[in-house]
């Protein structure tokens, strides 16, 4: 498994890491002694970093029924501290487009999140808090930077981080330079890499740990999708793939294939080595909740890595800027 060390910290990680978005059943319902296995699964194969949130459901209640049956070294464990956001008339407020931080983060609302998350994985320290949502206008504000602060003082949490909610990825840029935080997660993938030309060679610069999620955009980056493949109104991805006829992304993925098998075994392998190719991305987190993810995942981590000229290729002809995540809202 390969590793890096997180931040500023000296402190090894896995650049593979569980995200624990799906054992909330959200790509699916799977029975939680499976799930459970998952996760054991990827600690036994040298995964240490498990990434999650309070908004994930039972999520944490899983990750910590599963360390209870680990008994090898504590893994790294990071969490987001849940957003809140009154009704409004467009769905994603606060997320896909910018609330006060007042709305968004009221006065204690991060202490009571870490409380939370703290007993459903019934474990005395966060390794890793990130701010599920953060908008650059906040930092006129510093009560919730106070609040985290403090919180980082008691010893409830360790390193503090923001996630950012969508595509725009320039957002963090101010907090990075500041020196506040330790840590920025962010979607990077072969179809959106562009947080490699801005965002991550700052975030080196000033030794900030970059989390990259959405690796497999959501599965599509994996061949599963096909132009009958049915997606339930249940399932978080139903509508991302139809934001524009499907054949559109069935297309661009199709356009990867010429790549394999010289390069990677499957459009799964292709993508994790992409991801991992950049120096500056420090971890890497896929959901791992179904036991053939993981496998696959895992063995991708130790596969021979993407010669230099190819991914750079890659980077700019597979580049794909579009916004699924706000326009799915709206269809």
């Amino acid at each position: 498994m390969q590793s890096s060390m997180f931040a500023r910290s000296g402190e090894t990680i896995s650049r593979l890491g569980f995200g624990g978005m799906g054992l909330n059943g959200i790509f699916g319902q799977q029975d939680d002694a499976a799930m459970i296995r998952s996760l054991v699964y990827a600690l036994e194969n040298g995964i240490n970093f498990i990434d999650t949130a309070r908004v994930y459901g039972r999520s944490e209640e899983l990750i910590g029924k599963a360390l209870k049956e680990w008994s090898g070294e504590k893994p790294f464990i990071a969490t987001k501290a849940a957003a809140s956001a009154p009704p409004h008339s467009l769905p994603g407020a606060g997320f896909h487009f910018p609330l006060d931080v007042q709305s968004t983060y009221p006065p204690g609302s991060i202490r009571a999140s870490v409380e939370q998350s703290l007993q459903a994985m019934d474990i005395e320290t966060l390794d890793l808090l990130q701010l599920h949502v953060y908008w650059p206008q906040w930092d006129a504000v510093d009560y919730w930077m106070e609040e985290l602060l403090r919180l980082k003082e008691e010893g409830k949490v360790r390193y503090l981080g923001v996630s950012l909610p969508d595509h725009r990825h320039d957002h963090a840029i101010s907090l990075v330079r500041a020196g506040v935080i330790d840590s920025v997660q962010t979607i990077v993938n072969i179809f959106d890499s562009v947080a490699l030309d801005c965002l991550v060679p700052i975030c080196q610069e000033n030794q900030v740990a970059v989390i990259a999620r959405v690796i497999l955009d959501e599965g599509g980056l994996t061949g599963f999708l096909k132009e009958d493949t049915a997606i339930p109104e249940s399932d978080y991805r139903y509508n991302y793939f139809d934001c524009q006829p499907r054949s559109v992304y069935l297309d661009k993925v199709n356009r990867l294939c010429q790549y394999i098998p010289q390069y990677a075994s499957s459009l799964t392998e292709l993508a994790i080595k992409f991801v991992l190719k950049d120096p500056g991305v420090t971890v890497a987190i896929s959901s791992m909740q179904v036991l053939e993810y993981a496998v696959e995942n895992i063995a991708a981590c130790d596969k021979e890595a993407l010669p230099d000229e190819l991914f750079e290729l890659i980077k700019i002809r597979e580049r794909w800027i579009r916004h699924f995540y706000h326009a799915r809202r709206h269809l």
